[in-house]
C-alpha cells in the first residue's frame, strides 16, 4: 500500500509497487458526524477561523463523557461519538488552541490530539495502482491443472502450500461459529468465493468514527479499492468450486470499513471504532493489513502522536479482553523495527511530509507495534524473506506468505504475488505484508475453531509454538532482484529479526 522507495505509506505492494496513500477526509454518513469543511457546529466554534480538523480525547479515570462534552463545546469543538467503554471521545473542532486548551484540564483529559493535518479543503486523491488481474490463459492452465477436490485455481496458490494449509482442509476448514473482521477498504461480499461465507451483521464503515450497519455500507464502493477484498479472500474464500481457497475457508468473515472514500487513508478515529465495533459484535479475529495515517511512526512524546497512540492502545485492549485477536502487517519499507534509529521521510502524508529521525522503540508504527497486537512480516516462495518487508528482532512475531516477484514459483501461472479475490467478481495477485497477514489471521481462526476456549493470549502462543522454525538466511533479494548477503537478520531467544518465532503452520493448527 505505499510507494516503494525510502519510505511505506501503505502496507499492501500490488505488483510490485504499493498502495498509494492520499489526502482526503469524509466522515461517517451519521447525524452525528457533520463532514469537514461545514460551517462550524457551536457558537464558540463559529468565532475561530482554524482549518476544522478531527480529534481525539482520552479520559482520566475521573473523567466522564459528561463533562468531556462540555469542555469540549467551550473550547469550540462538537463531540462525534464517545467510547464510554474506553474513555476516548472524538470532537471536530476549527479552533486552532482546541487541544491546547484541552489538555491543560489535566483531570479531565490525559491526552488530546488531532487525528490528521489537514482538513477536507486540503485533500487531494492519487491512484491506487493497478491489481494484476489473473489473465484468462492463467486461469485455463490452474484449471487444467487441479487435482481432485481443488478449487479451480488453486494450483495457482503456493502460499497455502507454503503453511500447509492445502493439508489442514482435509482435517477441519474452520467453523462457522468463528469470524475474522477485514478491518480495511471495505470488502465486497458480492464476489462468489466470498458471498457463502460473508457475515452482515458483524460488518460495518466505520469511516469517521461512527459505525454505519447499513446495508452495503461495508462494502469499497464507491473507492473502488479492492484491497480489503483481496485479503479477505486469503483468509475465508470458501470451498464452492469456484476461484480459490481461503486459509480457513469455513470460518466467516467480516468487513469493517476504515479507509476515507477514494484513497487509501486510515485515521485514527475510523479505527478505532473498527476494533470496538469488532469487540462488540463478538468477532475473534481482526486482520488488520495498513498503517494508520498520516504518521507512518507516531512518536510518544509529541502531543498529537502521543494522543492517538493512547486511543488506540485503549481500544485494542478492550477488544483483547472482549476475546479479540488482532493480527497486523509490519509494513513494506524494508525498515528495521528493533534498530536504534529510522528515518522516516514520508510523514506526514497528509500534507508535505519531511524527513526525521525515529527511534520505533518509543514512535511506534500503529496497530502492528501496540501491545498484544501479533506483527507479521513476509516471505516469498522460496522461504526467504520478501525484498520489501519491514522485520525486527523481537518484534515480527511470525512471518507468512506474502507474496515476493523475485522469487517465482513453480506453479502454472509462475507467479511470484498472491493470488486472491478482487471486485467484479474476479481474481487477482498482489504483494506485500498486508498479504502475509490474512494468511496469520486464516490460522488463528482455524485455531480458534480447534480451541473454541483459547483466549487471544493463548491464541497467539500457539501461533508461536506451532511455527515452523526458520533460521536467518544468507543472502535475501533486494529491490533490483539482486541477491545480497543477509547481514541485517539477526537471531536471538529462538527467534529471528526476519521472521519471528517462525512461518505459521495451518497444518498443526487443526491437529
Amino acid at each position: 500500500m505505499a510507494h516503494l522507495g525510502s519510505g511505506r505509506r501503505r502496507l499492501a505492494v500490488p505488483v510490485g509497487l504499493a498502495l498509494t496513500a492520499s489526502l482526503a477526509f469524509l466522515p461517517s454518513a451519521a447525524a452525528s458526524a457533520a463532514p469537514l469543511g461545514t460551517t462550524a457546529d457551536s457558537a464558540a466554534a463559529k468565532q475561530t477561523t482554524g482549518p476544522k480538523l478531527s480529534y481525539v480525547a482520552n479520559l482520566t479515570a475521573y473523567g466522564t463523557a459528561k463533562q468531556a462534552k462540555k469542555a469540549i463545546e467551550r473550547a469550540g469543538g462538537t463531540v462525534v461519538t464517545s467510547y464510554d467503554q474506553i474513555g476516548v471521545v472524538v470532537a471536530h473542532s476549527q479552533n486552532p488552541d482546541f487541544a491546547k486548551t484541552l489538555r491543560a484540564q489535566r483531570s479531565l483529559f490525559v491526552s488530546v490530539g488531532a487525528t490528521r493535518t489537514a482538513p477536507l479543503t486540503a485533500a487531494k486523491t492519487t491512484d491506487e495502482g493497478a491489481t494484476q488481474k489473473l489473465s484468462a490463459a492463467d486461469a485455463a492452465k490452474a484449471a487444467a491443472a487441479a487435482q481432485t477436490g481443488q478449487e479451480p485455481l488453486e494450483p495457482n496458490q503456493w502460499d497455502l502450500r507454503t503453511i500447509k494449509a492445502d493439508q489442514a482442509h482435509k482435517i477441519n476448514d474452520g467453523s462457522p461459529d468463528v469470524t475474522v473482521g477485514v478491518i480495511d477498504t471495505g470488502v465486497d461480499d458480492t464476489h462468489p468465493d466470498l458471498a457463502p461465507n460473508f457475515s452482515r451483521s458483524q460488518s460495518a464503515n466505520c469511516v469517521g468514527g461512527v459505525a454505519d450497519t447499513s446495508e452495503g455500507a461495508w462494502r469499497p464502493y464507491p473507492d473502488g479499492s479492492d484491497h480489503g477484498t483481496h485479503v479477505a479472500g486469503t483468509i475465508a474464500a470458501a470451498r464452492n468450486g469456484v476461484g480459490i481457497a481461503g486459509v480457513a475457508p469455513g470460518v466467516k468473515v467480516a468487513g469493517i470499513k476504515v479507509s476515507e472514500p477514494g484513497t487509501s487513508l486510515f485515521y485514527t478515529e475510523a479505527v478505532v471504532c473498527g476494533f470496538m465495533f469488532a469487540a462488540e459484535k463478538g468477532i475473534e479475529v481482526t486482520n488488520n493489513s495498513y498503517y494508520v495515517d498520516p504518521w507512518l511512526y507516531n512518536c510518544k512524546s509529541d502531543s498529537d502522536q502521543g494522543a492517538l497512540v493512547e486511543a488506540l492502545t485503549r481500544a485494542t485492549r478492550y477488544a483483547e479482553r472482549k476475546g479479540v485477536l488482532s493480527v497486523a502487517s509490519a509494513g513494506n519499507s524494508n525498515h528495521d523495527l528493533a534498530a536504534d534509529s529510522i528515518l522516516d521521510d514520508s510523514s506526514p502524508n497528509d500534507t508535505a511530509p519531511g524527513p526525521r529521525t525515529i527511534d520505533p522503540s518509543t514512535c511506534l508504527d500503529l496497530p502492528t507495534q501496540l501491545p498484544g497486537v501479533v506483527t507479521v512480516s513476509a516471505t516469498g516462495d522460496k522461504g526467504l524473506k520478501s525484498y520489501y518487508s519491514t522485520y525486527g528482532l523481537g518484534v515480527v512475531d511470525v512471518a507468512a506468505p506474502g507474496g515476493d516477484k523475485w522469487q517465482v514459483p513453480a506453479t502454472p501461472d509462475a507467479n511470484g504475488r498472491v493470488l486472491s479475490t478482487v471486485l467484479g467478481g474476479g481474481w487477482g495477485y498482489k504483494q506485500g505484508t498486508s498479504m502475509a497477514a490474512p494468511h496469520v489471521a486464516g490460522v488463528a481462526a482455524l485455531l480458534k475453531s480447534a480451541h473454541p476456549k483459547a483466549t487471544p493470549s493463548q491464541l497467539q502462543r500457539m501461533l508461536k509454538s506451532q511455527a515452523t522454525k526458520a533460521d536467518c538466511p544468507a543472502q535475501v533479494y533486494d529491490a533490483a532482484g539482486n541477491l545480497v548477503d543477509a547481514t541485517t537478520c539477526q537471531a536471538k531467544w529462538g527467534q529471528t529479526g526476519y521472521y519471528g518465532a517462525g512461518v505459521v503452520d495451518a497444518l498443526k493448527a487443526v491437529k
